[in-house]
């Protein structure tokens, strides 16, 4: 006789359900990309590194952006780029072209981590199952990087970057050092020292990267063909940037040059930065406006082209070896 053994069932053991849920997948029927879950912690790390270098490079066309900014129609003290940059190597040698450099760095490092980890995070909860972005939704992303980074780093580095340049160009500068300069607005004018032309300041940087990460985004995706796994190659990202770059500067150098005006140490002559436009366009005419474009475009293409190969090398390199 054969015995007939019965095989009894493995008890069911329950299904273990994450508590951390991805509500993308079941929304668009994919699963994120490996690793898209850090995407933003990524670009904040990348954009970090990226701002410090890019900064240092091309500071001295920010510079002497500046100075051409505050020049006041009745007192004017550059007669141009060439002009500026005789005058300050005269007086204060190539060191002087630096002036303020070391504020920027400061706030250069968050404000690049901040404006790329805002818009990797929005494009992440914005883009389709293939993982793209619509015309509107990239303009978007873009203005929500800016507003994020205008908030939260921009208006305070930037407004004491301005005072630094604008102190340099006294009779006797006071300020000796970030430290001190710091300390001296903060004395005098208060946490609100640091925050002036907040407003122009939301309105330039929403505006600016609103412009260029919808032309970078849009020039990236017509070369790929709709395929967002298709590598760029990094000189045409870099063709692409300086496009970009310069699409924001003539989109937003009306808006720069009133925040400009508005973070210097005249401010105070201004009611609001409405005012400060108005009274610019009222005694040094609609030209006024655009006062710097020149370095500043030289500055900002080569700026925005440097970023976005630099950042896309490290989130490549983050993607190969962080998971």
């Amino acid at each position: 006789n054969q015995c007939l053994l019965t095989m009894t069932p493995p008890p069911q053991v329950p299904q273990f359900k994450s508590p951390f849920g991805r509500p993308w997948m079941a929304q668009t029927g994919a699963a994120s990309a490996a690793g898209g879950g850090n995407k933003g912690l990524k670009g904040i790390i990348a954009g970090g590194i990226t701002g410090g270098i890019e900064i240092c490079i091309t500071f001295p066309t920010e510079y002497v952006k500046t100075q051409l900014q505050l020049d006041d129609k009745n007192v004017k003290k550059y007669n141009g780029i060439v002009d500026c940059v005789k005058k300050t190597v005269k007086a204060s040698g190539i060191r002087g072209l630096y002036r303020g450099l070391t504020v920027l760095v400061y706030g250069s490092i968050p404000k690049s981590g901040v404006r790329f980890g805002a818009f990797e995070e929005l494009k992440k909860r914005n883009m389709d199952s293939k993982g793209n972005l619509s015309a509107g939704q990239r303009l978007l992303c873009g203005l929500g990087a800016g507003v994020s980074e205008a908030i939260l780093v921009v208006t305070p580095m930037e407004t004491v970057k301005v005072k630094f340049i604008n102190d340099q160009r006294t009779a006797n500068p006071r300020y000796k050092g970030f430290s001190h300069g710091v300390s001296c607005i903060l004395k005098e004018q208060g946490f609100r020292g640091v925050y002036q032309g907040v407003t122009a300041t939301i309105i330039k940087q929403g505006s600016n990267q609103a412009i260029r990460f919808y032309v970078m985004e849009t020039m990236k995706d017509w070369y790929r063909g709709g395929d967002p796994n298709q590598k760029v190659p990094k000189l045409v990202v870099g063709l692409f940037g300086g496009l970009a770059g310069a699409a924001s500067v003539y989109g937003n150098t009306p808006v720069d040059v009133v925040k400009t005006r508005m973070q210097g140490l005249e401010a105070s002559k201004y009611k609001n930065t409405l005012d400060c436009a108005m009274k610019i366009w009222k005694h040094e005419g609609p030209r006024a406006f655009y006062k710097g474009t020149v370095p500043r475009l030289s500055r900002v293409c080569l700026d925005v082209a440097i970023t976005f190969m630099i950042y896309d090398s490290f989130m490549e390199l983050f993607t190969k070896v962080w998971k």
